[in-house]
């Protein structure tokens, strides 16, 4: 089983990018997705959690401005960030739920002008 996450960057701040996170060796499709992140010196946090039926749950810090969904038909995860403030650089992990957690590899995004 393998979680392929990509779309990290640089971005300014109130800029937007879009995650993505492809799982491979497993259906994921009725099984819970989501999202971690882990700045320099802190804990990894929950960012999203969407489960198979696509609700959804966010941190505080993110809601309203992130929007986490799912194409179950392509087993990717995606994440959606819009005013993106410099405190949500961090490495972002995706990850999927199958009998087990599996992880993504993590992709940088950093917000700074």
């Amino acid at each position: 089983v393998q979680l392929q996450a990509s779309g990290g960057g640089l971005v300014q701040p109130g800029g937007s990018l879009r995650l993505s996170c492809a799982a491979s060796g497993s259906d994921f499709s009725s099984n819970p997705m989501g999202w971690y992140r882990q700045a320099p010196g802190k804990q990894r946090e929950l960012v999203a959690h969407i489960n198979s039926d696509g609700s959804a749950n966010y941190a505080d810090s993110v809601k309203g401005r992130f929007t986490i969904s799912r194409d179950n038909a392509k087993n990717t995860v995606y994440l959606q960030m819009t005013s993106l403030k410099p405190e949500d650089t961090a490495v972002y992990y995706c990850y999927g739920v199958f009998h087990v957690v599996y992880w993504g590899q993590g992709t940088q995004v950093t917000v700074s002008s």
